[in-house]
């Protein structure tokens, strides 16, 4: 498996397939096989002619693991991507992501936007902009620091440490990563975001916030509904890569 350094972070990746390039950035307690490889988003893009390029995010699968919260600033995260660029020569590439890589994603067109011809921003609507209320981040923190699984009431928090067990991640360091407050872009911010833009969002996704609403903010945003899919298994849904496949048919 191929890594390379940020500074003292340790990245490692993946680079398959020839074409346009397009990165690919994973979720929370996730990992670039099971959120690209796994459900056939690394298959379907290589096979339509592109250079499929996925990192494991700091913390996460065979990247460095962090346990100071302020490590997992998502201005850092996408400093990462950039890094990647840099690492493999690439002056321009597509970026994808699901959820937490939807928000890293979003901060890379920003932070970088001489960088990317495209952003697909998947399980990720408005909150993008209007943030993440409540405890939830306590209740998944609670839950991946509790002894055991069985020890976990909470059916998110179950759900949180039962995927986090499944892809085998350190719990310290997903804890530490959950524990940084979600850090959302002004309107402001994604309005200045100039090149062509795909939100997709499960119809019965109740994590990400419209995704409706966050295309209206963006000048060449649009939306793609995933039907009947909620925010766990819209990831592999065949409507979701065909729009993808579309999208990047049709962009510029």
């Amino acid at each position: 498996m191929p890594t390379f350094h940020n500074g003292d972070i340790e990245i490692a990746f993946f680079d398959e397939g020839e074409g346009e390039p397009i990165v690919l950035v994973h979720g929370f307690a996730s990992n670039k096989e099971a959120n690209w490889v796994n459900p056939g988003w690394v298959a379907a893009l290589t096979q339509s002619g592109r250079r499929v390029i996925a990192l494991d995010n700091r913390g996460h699968g065979a990247s460095t693991k962090l346990y100071d919260p302020a490590a997992y600033q998502t201005s850092l995260m996408a400093g990462d991507v950039r890094a990647l660029l840099d690492h493999l020569g690439i002056g321009r590439a597509d970026v994808m992501g699901y959820s937490m890589g939807a928000r890293i994603s979003a901060f890379v067109a920003v932070d970088y936007p001489e960088r990317v011809r495209s952003v697909i921003i998947g399980g990720l609507g408005i909150k993008l902009v209007e943030g993440h209320g409540g405890p939830m981040a306590g209740i998944i923190v609670a839950a991946l620091l509790a002894p055991s699984l069985a020890d976990v009431t909470h059916p998110v928090g179950r759900a949180f440490r039962s995927f986090a067990e499944l892809t085998k991640s350190d719990l310290h360091a997903l804890a530490a990563c959950m524990s940084r407050p979600r850090e959302v872009l002004s309107r402001e911010m994604v309005a200045g975001i100039k090149v062509p833009v795909l939100i997709a969002v499960g119809t019965k996704d109740d994590v990400a916030g419209s995704a409706e609403a966050l295309a209206a903010l963006i000048p060449e945003a649009r939306a793609l509904a995933i039907p009947e899919r909620d925010h766990m298994l819209a990831v592999g849904d065949r409507l979701f890569k065909a729009g993808v496949l579309e999208f990047l048919k049709d962009r510029p």
